[in-house]
């Protein structure tokens, strides 16, 4: 299975989407999540020293991560009290914000708020070391004319090379680095511009 290509998500509630983004939001949580990308593997005693928390407190967190399927233990390494986590294949796609309950909508809106300053700092990073068409830091921009069904196909051929290209941290080959990628698609704004029609 590779990094792209999770377990398919079931279907939350609003509830659980709430819950979800909220957990997401959490400084903390999001640091667990991190270490544990990055690193692989780690139980509570190694996150608080390496992230200067109590284990106690990230006994915690790594218990609400669990209940929320965003990683899971590792019995092999488990024993005890002793508790080793990784992170769990996971995908989420948040539904349309018309249909989001006020809390649900509040909590997705302060998850994407953070997400977009995490991006702003990518997308700088991505300037500031790009090395030519052949290094590791890429930069594409495009403008094209679609329809939605040929941006939604798009989109599904996107998320299919992500799965032929994309490695789990252990499937992936010697000399493999782990990539940050995002993908943006916005219509120009309804209205005309220069006399033609933009926008649906």
């Amino acid at each position: 299975m590779s990094a792209a290509d999770p377990t398919p998500p079931t279907e939350l509630t609003s509830l659980e989407r709430t819950a979800l983004y909220k957990s997401l939001a959490n400084p903390l949580r999001r640091r667990i999540l991190d270490y544990l990308t990055r690193h692989g593997e780690a139980n509570s005693t190694v996150l608080a020293r390496e992230l200067g928390e109590s284990s106690g407190t990230t006994s915690y967190h790594l218990r609400k991560l669990a209940e929320q399927r965003l990683i899971e233990e590792i019995p092999e390494k488990s024993g005890g009290r002793e508790r080793w986590w990784r992170a769990a294949p996971f995908a989420h796609t948040a539904p349309d914000p018309a249909t989001m309950a006020p809390e649900e909508y509040a909590a997705a809106e302060r998850l994407a708020l953070l997400k977009i300053e995490t991006d702003t700092r990518l997308f700088r990073r991505a300037h500031e070391e790009y090395a030519g068409p052949e290094g590791w830091a890429q930069v594409q921009r495009a403008g094209v004319w679609m329809t939605k069904e040929e941006l939604l196909a798009f989109v599904r051929a996107y998320q299919e090379l992500l799965a032929r290209y994309g490695h789990t941290r252990e499937d992936a080959p010697q000399g493999a680095r782990r990539m940050n990628l995002r993908f943006y698609a916005a219509p120009d704004a309804v209205g005309e511009w220069r006399g033609e029609p933009t926008g649906p």
